[in-house]
């Protein structure tokens, strides 16, 4: 069963069980899909309403556009997964003759970068929430700023989150220029998240 099949209770389990996943990469994946399923909360709250009419098609954009999102990160969530998977075949591959080690570390490079790049792409999917969570709030129904804001939040957890799963990839890489442009995009997606919250969290600064 895909993890975005199982119940809340059946992927909590899980996740707390000695199972070597799902980990923190597919967790930050659903944080992500909760983050956009907040943010189309708030559109999805203001669609209709009295008061609101003059932002009905921003409204339906941001809600279209978050359910998109939120879509691709439940399946993240698996590909994570998978992506771990690969690096852990790789490194059963046998090493007994120098053909063998040669193919392994080979195979080893390749998964690592597979597991780096799944969790760049759920981080770069989680920061796209976050103009739409802005937007749910500064515009929207105010009776669900809350959940904008925690919307927000989520997103750049699910950022943090992922660019820790990227890094700690990359530590196993050799490339050195596929290492240095990789951790170039994750300090720009981590800086960016930060302060896109930021930006969220101070339309409602009674709150936050």
């Amino acid at each position: 069963m895909e993890m975005k099949q199982m119940t809340v209770e059946e992927l909590s389990a899980l996740t707390a069980s000695n199972a070597p996943a799902p980990g923190g990469g597919s967790i930050s994946a659903l944080a992500g899909a909760c983050g956009a399923a907040l943010a189309s909360m708030v559109a999805n709250l203001t669609i209709g309403k009295k008061n609101f009419e003059g932002v009905q098609g921003e409204m339906e954009r941001i809600a279209a556009h978050a359910e998109q999102i939120r879509a691709e990160l439940l399946d993240e969530m698996q590909r994570d997964t998978a992506a771990f998977d690969a690096v852990m075949a790789a490194m059963a591959l046998p090493k007994s003759t120098d053909g063998e080690k040669a193919k392994r570390r080979e195979a080893i490079q390749s998964a690592m970068k597979g597991a780096a790049e799944v969790p760049l792409g759920v981080a770069e999917r989680a920061a796209s929430i976050l103009p739409l969570a802005k937007d749910a709030v500064r515009l929207g129904n105010r009776n669900a700023v809350t959940d904008g804001l925690v919307g927000a939040m989520m997103a750049r957890t699910a950022v943090l989150g992922a660019l820790f799963n990227v890094k700690v990839n990359l530590a196993s890489i050799s490339d050195e220029a596929y290492v240095a442009k990789m951790r170039e995009r994750c300090d720009a997606l981590r800086d960016f998240a930060i302060r896109a919250e930021a930006e969220v969290l101070a339309l409602a600064p009674e709150l936050a």
